[in-house]
Protein backbone atom coordinates (compact mmCIF):
# COMPACT_ATOMS: atom_id res chain seq x y z
CA UNK A 1 0.00 0.00 0.00
CA UNK A 2 1.32 3.46 -0.90
CA UNK A 3 1.77 5.69 2.10
CA UNK A 4 0.22 9.12 1.69
CA UNK A 5 1.21 12.23 3.55
CA UNK A 6 -1.57 14.34 5.01
CA UNK A 7 -1.62 17.92 3.72
CA UNK A 8 -0.28 20.57 6.05
CA UNK A 9 -2.98 22.21 8.18
CA UNK A 10 -4.54 25.32 6.67
CA UNK A 11 -4.08 28.74 8.29
CA UNK A 12 -6.61 31.20 6.94
CA UNK A 13 -5.93 34.89 6.51
CA UNK A 14 -7.49 35.89 9.83
CA UNK A 15 -5.57 33.17 11.65
CA UNK A 16 -2.32 34.45 10.12
CA UNK A 17 -3.31 38.00 10.97
CA UNK A 18 -3.93 37.29 14.63
CA UNK A 19 -0.78 35.16 15.00
CA UNK A 20 1.36 37.89 13.44
CA UNK A 21 -0.24 40.66 15.50
CA UNK A 22 0.42 38.63 18.64
CA UNK A 23 4.12 38.23 17.76
CA UNK A 24 4.27 41.93 16.90
CA UNK A 25 2.89 42.99 20.30
CA UNK A 26 -0.15 44.51 18.60
CA UNK A 27 -2.98 42.42 20.04
CA UNK A 28 -2.27 43.81 23.49
CA UNK A 29 0.41 46.18 24.68
CA UNK A 30 3.48 44.56 26.18
CA UNK A 31 5.27 45.47 29.43
CA UNK A 32 8.66 44.99 27.72
CA UNK A 33 11.22 47.77 27.93
CA UNK A 34 12.05 49.71 24.77
CA UNK A 35 15.37 47.89 24.36
CA UNK A 36 13.84 44.44 24.94
CA UNK A 37 11.08 45.19 22.44
CA UNK A 38 13.61 46.27 19.80
CA UNK A 39 15.41 42.97 20.41
CA UNK A 40 12.24 40.87 20.21
CA UNK A 41 11.16 42.59 16.98
CA UNK A 42 14.65 42.11 15.50
CA UNK A 43 14.90 45.83 14.91
CA UNK A 44 12.63 48.62 13.72
CA UNK A 45 12.84 50.16 10.26
CA UNK A 46 14.00 53.73 10.68
CA UNK A 47 14.61 55.70 7.48
CA UNK A 48 13.13 58.64 9.37
CA UNK A 49 13.70 59.54 13.01
CA UNK A 50 10.14 59.28 14.35
CA UNK A 51 8.88 55.88 13.09
CA UNK A 52 10.62 53.73 15.76
CA UNK A 53 9.06 55.86 18.49
CA UNK A 54 5.56 55.55 17.05
CA UNK A 55 6.13 51.83 16.46
CA UNK A 56 6.87 51.28 20.15
CA UNK A 57 4.03 53.55 21.26
CA UNK A 58 1.65 51.18 19.45
CA UNK A 59 3.17 48.11 21.10
CA UNK A 60 4.30 48.91 24.64
CA UNK A 61 2.40 49.69 27.82
CA UNK A 62 3.61 52.85 29.48
CA UNK A 63 6.00 53.75 26.65
CA UNK A 64 7.37 57.27 26.51
CA UNK A 65 9.69 58.63 23.78
CA UNK A 66 12.33 59.36 26.40
CA UNK A 67 12.75 55.61 26.98
CA UNK A 68 14.00 54.92 23.47
CA UNK A 69 15.97 58.16 23.38
CA UNK A 70 17.75 57.16 26.60
CA UNK A 71 18.59 53.73 25.19
CA UNK A 72 20.11 55.40 22.13
CA UNK A 73 22.16 57.81 24.23
CA UNK A 74 23.37 54.90 26.36
CA UNK A 75 24.34 53.12 23.12
CA UNK A 76 22.11 50.17 23.97
CA UNK A 77 20.44 50.66 20.58
CA UNK A 78 21.81 52.20 17.38
CA UNK A 79 20.76 53.26 13.90
CA UNK A 80 22.50 51.21 11.19
CA UNK A 81 21.86 49.93 7.64
CA UNK A 82 20.98 46.25 7.81
CA UNK A 83 17.89 44.44 6.54
CA UNK A 84 16.72 45.28 3.01
CA UNK A 85 19.57 47.81 2.72
CA UNK A 86 17.58 50.18 4.93
CA UNK A 87 18.31 51.95 8.19
CA UNK A 88 17.07 50.08 11.25
CA UNK A 89 17.11 50.75 14.94
CA UNK A 90 18.79 47.67 16.46
CA UNK A 91 20.14 46.64 19.82
CA UNK A 92 23.90 46.92 20.10
CA UNK A 93 24.19 43.13 20.02
CA UNK A 94 22.15 42.84 16.83
CA UNK A 95 24.09 45.66 15.18
CA UNK A 96 27.26 43.64 15.68
CA UNK A 97 25.80 40.34 14.42
CA UNK A 98 23.01 41.05 11.94
CA UNK A 99 25.14 43.47 9.95
CA UNK A 100 27.69 40.71 9.08
CA UNK A 101 24.83 38.30 8.36
CA UNK A 102 23.38 40.54 5.64
CA UNK A 103 26.76 41.38 4.09
CA UNK A 104 25.92 39.32 0.96
CA UNK A 105 23.11 41.78 0.24
CA UNK A 106 25.52 44.69 0.69
CA UNK A 107 27.91 42.99 -1.74
CA UNK A 108 25.14 42.73 -4.33
CA UNK A 109 24.30 46.39 -3.85
CA UNK A 110 27.92 47.37 -4.26
CA UNK A 111 28.12 45.37 -7.47
CA UNK A 112 25.68 47.79 -9.12
CA UNK A 113 28.19 50.63 -8.72
CA UNK A 114 31.32 48.94 -10.07
CA UNK A 115 31.48 51.23 -13.09
CA UNK A 116 31.86 54.28 -10.85
CA UNK A 117 34.57 52.53 -8.84
CA UNK A 118 36.96 51.66 -11.66
CA UNK A 119 40.50 51.60 -10.32
CA UNK A 120 39.36 51.76 -6.70
CA UNK A 121 40.92 49.22 -4.33
CA UNK A 122 37.95 48.30 -2.14
CA UNK A 123 40.05 46.94 0.71
CA UNK A 124 42.00 50.19 0.80
CA UNK A 125 38.76 52.19 0.58
CA UNK A 126 37.41 50.33 3.62
CA UNK A 127 40.63 50.95 5.54
CA UNK A 128 40.72 54.67 4.70
CA UNK A 129 37.03 55.08 5.45
CA UNK A 130 37.31 53.27 8.76
CA UNK A 131 40.31 55.32 9.85
CA UNK A 132 38.49 58.54 8.96
CA UNK A 133 35.23 57.89 10.82
CA UNK A 134 36.95 56.33 13.83
CA UNK A 135 39.29 59.33 14.17
CA UNK A 136 36.21 61.56 14.24
CA UNK A 137 32.59 60.85 13.25
CA UNK A 138 31.97 62.24 9.76
CA UNK A 139 28.96 63.33 7.73
CA UNK A 140 28.39 61.51 4.46
CA UNK A 141 29.78 64.51 2.62
CA UNK A 142 32.91 64.64 4.76
CA UNK A 143 33.53 60.92 4.29
CA UNK A 144 33.05 61.27 0.56
CA UNK A 145 35.59 64.11 0.40
CA UNK A 146 38.08 62.01 2.34
CA UNK A 147 37.74 59.20 -0.21
CA UNK A 148 37.89 61.56 -3.18
CA UNK A 149 41.26 62.70 -1.93
CA UNK A 150 42.60 59.25 -2.84
CA UNK A 151 40.37 58.56 -5.90
CA UNK A 152 39.52 61.95 -7.44
CA UNK A 153 38.31 60.40 -10.69
CA UNK A 154 35.86 57.97 -9.08
CA UNK A 155 32.13 58.63 -8.97
CA UNK A 156 31.49 60.46 -5.67
CA UNK A 157 28.16 58.76 -5.01
CA UNK A 158 29.64 55.34 -5.74
CA UNK A 159 32.37 56.02 -3.18
CA UNK A 160 29.70 56.80 -0.58
CA UNK A 161 27.80 53.62 -1.42
CA UNK A 162 30.98 51.58 -1.20
CA UNK A 163 31.75 52.92 2.27
CA UNK A 164 28.23 52.11 3.44
CA UNK A 165 28.38 48.61 1.98
CA UNK A 166 31.86 47.75 3.22
CA UNK A 167 31.70 49.26 6.71
CA UNK A 168 29.16 48.82 9.54
CA UNK A 169 28.41 52.52 9.83
CA UNK A 170 26.14 53.72 12.64
CA UNK A 171 24.51 57.12 12.94
CA UNK A 172 25.78 58.69 16.14
CA UNK A 173 23.55 60.63 18.49
CA UNK A 174 21.94 63.12 18.65
CA UNK A 175 20.69 61.76 15.31
CA UNK A 176 17.59 59.75 16.14
CA UNK A 177 16.85 61.40 19.48
CA UNK A 178 13.20 62.41 19.85
CA UNK A 179 12.77 66.18 19.82
CA UNK A 180 16.38 67.13 19.13
CA UNK A 181 17.73 65.03 16.27
CA UNK A 182 20.56 66.30 14.10
CA UNK A 183 22.20 65.56 10.76
CA UNK A 184 23.55 62.12 9.91
CA UNK A 185 27.06 61.70 11.33
CA UNK A 186 28.77 58.32 11.02
CA UNK A 187 31.30 56.10 12.72
CA UNK A 188 31.73 52.34 12.85
CA UNK A 189 29.61 50.14 15.09
CA UNK A 190 32.76 48.75 16.72
CA UNK A 191 34.07 52.21 17.56
CA UNK A 192 30.72 53.52 18.82
CA UNK A 193 30.00 50.45 20.92
CA UNK A 194 33.56 49.89 22.15
CA UNK A 195 33.81 46.24 21.12
CA UNK A 196 34.63 44.14 18.10
CA UNK A 197 32.05 42.96 15.62
CA UNK A 198 30.95 39.38 15.99
CA UNK A 199 31.50 36.85 13.20
CA UNK A 200 28.52 36.46 10.92
CA UNK A 201 26.22 34.06 12.76
CA UNK A 202 24.72 30.97 11.21
CA UNK A 203 21.35 32.04 9.82
CA UNK A 204 19.51 29.31 11.75
CA UNK A 205 19.08 31.37 14.91
CA UNK A 206 17.92 34.39 12.92
CA UNK A 207 15.29 32.27 11.14
CA UNK A 208 13.93 31.24 14.53
CA UNK A 209 13.91 34.85 15.73
CA UNK A 210 12.14 35.93 12.56
CA UNK A 211 9.42 33.32 13.11
CA UNK A 212 9.07 34.41 16.74
CA UNK A 213 8.45 38.00 15.62
CA UNK A 214 6.73 37.59 12.24
CA UNK A 215 5.58 33.99 11.87
CA UNK A 216 4.05 31.82 10.68
CA UNK A 217 5.94 32.57 7.48
CA UNK A 218 7.27 31.13 4.25
CA UNK A 219 10.85 30.98 3.05
CA UNK A 220 10.04 33.76 0.60
CA UNK A 221 8.62 35.87 3.41
CA UNK A 222 11.85 35.75 5.37
CA UNK A 223 13.96 36.39 2.29
CA UNK A 224 11.86 39.51 1.65
CA UNK A 225 12.32 40.68 5.23
CA UNK A 226 16.07 40.08 5.36
CA UNK A 227 16.98 41.01 1.80
CA UNK A 228 18.77 37.67 1.50
CA UNK A 229 18.44 34.74 -0.89
CA UNK A 230 18.98 30.98 -0.70
CA UNK A 231 17.40 30.46 2.70
CA UNK A 232 15.47 27.36 1.65
CA UNK A 233 18.27 25.05 2.81
CA UNK A 234 18.23 26.69 6.25
CA UNK A 235 14.49 26.09 6.64
CA UNK A 236 14.94 22.50 5.48
CA UNK A 237 17.64 22.01 8.08
CA UNK A 238 15.29 23.35 10.74
CA UNK A 239 12.17 21.59 9.44
CA UNK A 240 12.25 18.68 11.95
CA UNK A 241 11.90 21.13 14.82
CA UNK A 242 9.23 23.33 13.22
CA UNK A 243 5.52 23.08 12.54
CA UNK A 244 4.41 23.34 8.93
CA UNK A 245 1.17 24.90 7.72
CA UNK A 246 -0.18 26.18 4.40
CA UNK A 247 -1.98 29.39 3.58
CA UNK A 248 -5.09 29.85 1.45
CA UNK A 249 -2.92 29.98 -1.69
CA UNK A 250 -1.12 26.73 -0.85
CA UNK A 251 2.17 28.34 0.20
CA UNK A 252 4.10 26.40 2.83
CA UNK A 253 4.41 28.24 6.15
CA UNK A 254 6.81 27.41 8.97
CA UNK A 255 6.36 28.18 12.65
CA UNK A 256 7.76 27.55 16.10
CA UNK A 257 5.99 24.72 17.93
CA UNK A 258 5.37 26.73 21.09
CA UNK A 259 4.44 30.03 19.41
CA UNK A 260 1.03 31.56 20.03
CA UNK A 261 -1.57 31.18 17.31
CA UNK A 262 -4.65 32.93 18.73
CA UNK A 263 -8.23 32.25 17.70
CA UNK A 264 -8.97 34.11 14.45
CA UNK A 265 -11.86 35.92 16.14
CA UNK A 266 -9.91 37.30 19.11
CA UNK A 267 -10.42 41.09 19.17
CA UNK A 268 -7.69 43.28 17.67
CA UNK A 269 -7.86 46.89 18.88
CA UNK A 270 -7.10 49.80 16.53
CA UNK A 271 -3.44 50.68 16.25
CA UNK A 272 -1.71 53.70 14.71
CA UNK A 273 1.50 52.60 12.99
CA UNK A 274 4.29 54.74 11.52
CA UNK A 275 5.43 54.83 7.93
CA UNK A 276 7.73 51.91 7.13
CA UNK A 277 6.41 49.81 10.02
CA UNK A 278 7.95 46.34 9.92
CA UNK A 279 4.50 44.73 10.07
CA UNK A 280 3.74 45.89 6.53
CA UNK A 281 7.19 45.12 5.09
CA UNK A 282 8.21 41.77 6.56
CA UNK A 283 6.39 39.33 4.24
CA UNK A 284 6.36 38.64 0.53
CA UNK A 285 2.60 38.05 0.78
CA UNK A 286 1.17 40.93 2.82
CA UNK A 287 -2.50 39.98 2.60
CA UNK A 288 -2.36 38.86 6.24
CA UNK A 289 -2.45 42.60 7.04
CA UNK A 290 -3.23 44.42 3.79
CA UNK A 291 -6.57 43.47 2.14
CA UNK A 292 -6.15 42.82 -1.59
CA UNK A 293 -8.30 45.81 -2.47
CA UNK A 294 -6.00 48.17 -0.56
CA UNK A 295 -2.71 47.00 -2.06
CA UNK A 296 -0.56 50.00 -2.92
CA UNK A 297 -2.67 52.47 -0.94
CA UNK A 298 0.00 53.04 1.70
CA UNK A 299 2.50 54.53 -0.78
CA UNK A 300 2.69 57.50 -3.11
CA UNK A 301 5.86 57.50 -5.18
CA UNK A 302 8.68 56.88 -2.72
CA UNK A 303 6.68 58.21 0.22
CA UNK A 304 5.02 55.84 2.68
CA UNK A 305 1.99 56.95 4.66
CA UNK A 306 1.40 56.27 8.31
CA UNK A 307 -1.17 53.50 8.62
CA UNK A 308 -4.15 52.61 10.80
CA UNK A 309 -5.16 49.07 11.68
CA UNK A 310 -8.80 48.28 12.49
CA UNK A 311 -9.74 44.72 13.38
CA UNK A 312 -6.10 43.86 12.70
CA UNK A 313 -6.07 44.92 9.05
CA UNK A 314 -5.05 48.06 7.17
CA UNK A 315 -8.07 50.36 7.30
CA UNK A 316 -6.79 53.91 7.05
CA UNK A 317 -4.01 56.48 6.84
CA UNK A 318 -3.11 59.20 9.32
CA UNK A 319 -0.96 62.25 9.87
CA UNK A 320 -0.45 64.87 12.54
CA UNK A 321 -1.10 68.56 11.97
CA UNK A 322 -0.36 71.39 14.36
CA UNK A 323 -3.80 71.09 15.93
CA UNK A 324 -5.02 67.57 15.06
CA UNK A 325 -4.37 63.94 14.33
CA UNK A 326 -6.11 63.46 10.97
CA UNK A 327 -7.44 60.01 10.05
CA UNK A 328 -8.50 59.00 6.54
CA UNK A 329 -10.46 55.71 6.52
CA UNK A 330 -9.88 53.61 3.40
CA UNK A 331 -13.31 52.02 3.74
CA UNK A 332 -16.41 52.19 5.88
CA UNK A 333 -15.95 52.14 9.65
CA UNK A 334 -18.84 51.39 11.96
CA UNK A 335 -19.84 53.91 14.61
CA UNK A 336 -18.23 51.70 17.24
CA UNK A 337 -15.00 51.39 15.26
CA UNK A 338 -14.80 55.16 14.76
CA UNK A 339 -15.18 55.66 18.50
CA UNK A 340 -12.39 53.14 19.18
CA UNK A 341 -10.15 54.86 16.62
CA UNK A 342 -10.73 58.24 18.26
CA UNK A 343 -9.94 56.81 21.70
CA UNK A 344 -6.72 55.20 20.43
CA UNK A 345 -5.77 58.42 18.65
CA UNK A 346 -6.29 60.42 21.83
CA UNK A 347 -4.10 57.95 23.68
CA UNK A 348 -1.37 58.32 21.04
CA UNK A 349 -1.46 62.11 21.31
CA UNK A 350 -1.24 61.94 25.10
CA UNK A 351 1.83 59.67 24.89
CA UNK A 352 3.71 61.26 22.01
CA UNK A 353 2.58 64.89 22.21
CA UNK A 354 1.66 65.56 25.86
CA UNK A 355 0.44 69.01 26.71
CA UNK A 356 -0.29 69.93 23.09
CA UNK A 357 -3.79 70.99 22.11
CA UNK A 358 -4.67 68.51 19.37
CA UNK A 359 -7.80 66.51 18.69
CA UNK A 360 -8.62 63.54 16.46
CA UNK A 361 -10.44 64.31 13.22
CA UNK A 362 -11.51 62.32 10.18
CA UNK A 363 -10.38 63.89 6.92
CA UNK A 364 -8.00 63.48 3.97
CA UNK A 365 -4.40 62.32 4.34
CA UNK A 366 -3.31 61.05 0.92
CA UNK A 367 -2.29 64.14 -0.99
CA UNK A 368 -3.15 66.26 2.04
Amino acid sequence: MTKTTAPAPLLGTRALNRATLDRQLLLRRSPLSATDAVEHLVGLQAQNVKPPYYALAARLEGFRPAALAAAMEARDVVRIVTLRSTIHTHTAEDALTLRPLVQPARDRELGRFRAGLAGVDLDRLAAIGRAAVEAEPRTVGQLREELLGTWPDADPFALSVAARCLLPLVQVTPRGIWGRSGQVVLTTAEHWLGRSAEPAPAPDATVLRYLAAFGPASVKDMQTWAGLTRLREVFERLRPGLLVFRDEHGAELFDLPDAARPDPDVPAPPRFLPEFDNLLLAHADRTRVVPAGLKGRTWRGNQAYRTLLVDGFLAGLWRTDQDALVVEPLGRLTKGQRAEVVAEGERLLAVMHPGEARDVRFGTVAGG
